[in-house]
């Protein structure tokens, strides 16, 4: 399945005028808030009228404002995922899992007890929301949304309202989501790190517009982009697999480029990761570093340098097939004589790459 978006819209003195597809898979549109990104997700819901456009989803059109279809929000099939999990609190998880199938009945009935498996919340079928924490109570609300058997799942900033542990709890349950649900998810964010472990496909939108739109190991290791990404979360995201774990408690993985070195990785010798690694935590080296505590050494060349209006500079580093950012200074760039097809050494600390930096490959 795929969808088709090509849509204007005025509110106020916002204009939206957006143009993408979105192929199967995960989605992500990335923006700062107010960029448009929500807007363009009630749109394809049905919640938003555009002036003008169209959208068409696995060639079924949802809306065409010259032809005169706009589709009513409860024949589109689309699963809606909010910031907040907006459970009934007066039912069961169980009941209101079940309530999808009751507003959907003229559909299949889904498959509750393998929904709840896919989510872990089988456990929980019989509690009330009140007695959920954050996290369990948004996975019973993607559960509802999966159960009313949609053509989509749309997914609006749904880990935004939780904290960071919480957040670590659900990402693996929406990689899982991800790989076994079968069907195309578009998902609003604003926040890299769940960019890096779950997007397919991303979308990049500033002030109303598409920017950029592509794989998302392309463009988070496209200097030009850093100013949209924001200079302290830009950074690239490489494949790897595991290929041991040490007493020490470090696991050893193979990149492209040669090996890393990082804590523990609760996945067995073989697994396939994606693994974002941070532009500010990237050091360069000229020379082969000797007498340091970094474990992580990779042999680089320069791609291409961005320099900024301040005292930054983005190197673009090839490692191998993949491509990795360092952020410099200005002042280093220039000690260090660096340039594009200059080879050096990318250097990072094992400590630098967090947990919730390392995700299934998707």
């Amino acid at each position: 399945m795929s969808l088709e978006v090509a849509i204007r819209h005025r509110l106020g003195d916002f204009a939206l005028d957006v143009d993408f597809d979105a192929p199967a898979g995960v989605t992500v549109l990335f923006g700062r808030s107010g960029s448009g990104k929500t807007s363009v997700v009630n749109a394809i819901a049905g919640l938003l009228r555009p002036d003008a456009g169209r959208i068409c989803l696995s060639g079924r059109t949802l809306f065409d404002e010259a032809q005169g279809i706009d589709v009513p929000v409860h024949r589109r099939r689309t699963g809606y995922v909010f910031q907040e999990h907006r459970l009934f609190p007066h039912l069961t998880v169980r009941e209101n899992l079940l309530y999808s199938r009751r507003v959907t009945r003229q559909r299949g009935p889904g498959d509750l007890v393998e929904t709840a498996r896919l989510l872990g919340i089988e456990a929980l079928l019989d509690r009330r929301p009140g007695a959920l924490s954050g996290g369990e109570a948004q996975r019973v609300a993607i559960g509802r949304a999966l159960l009313s058997e949609p053509d989509i799942l749309l997914m609006d900033e749904p880990l935004a309202a939780l904290d960071e542990a919480r957040k670590a709890e659900i990402l693996p349950y929406l990689e899982r989501l991800r790989d076994r649900a079968g069907l195309p998810i578009l998902y609003v964010s604003h926040n890299l790190a769940e960019v890096a472990r779950l997007a397919n496909h991303l979308v990049l939108m500033e002030a109303g517009r598409v920017m950029q739109a592509g794989p998302p190991g392309d463009l988070l290791s496209d200097p030009a982009l850093v100013n949209i990404l924001g200079l302290r979360e830009a950074g690239a995201v490489i494949p790897a697999r595991v290929t041991s774990h040490a007493e020490d408690g470090v696991t050893e993985l193979a990149v492209s480029g040669g090996r890393l070195f990082l804590p523990r990785i609760e996945a067995a010798p073989g697994t396939a990761l994606r693994v974002r690694i941070l532009a500010q935590d990237v050091m360069i080296a000229t020379e082969p570093p000797r007498g340091i505590s970094a474990l992580n050494v990779l042999p680089v060349e320069i791609a291409s340098l961005r320099y900024g209006g301040g005292p930054g500079v983005t190197a673009q580093l090839r490692s191998g097939g993949d491509m990795l950012l360092a952020r410099v200074t200005r002042r280093s760039a220039e000690a260090l004589n660096l340039a594009e097809g200059t080879r050096c050494y990318a250097v990072l600390k094992s400590v630098a790459v967090a947990p919730t930096d390392i995700g299934g490959p998707g």
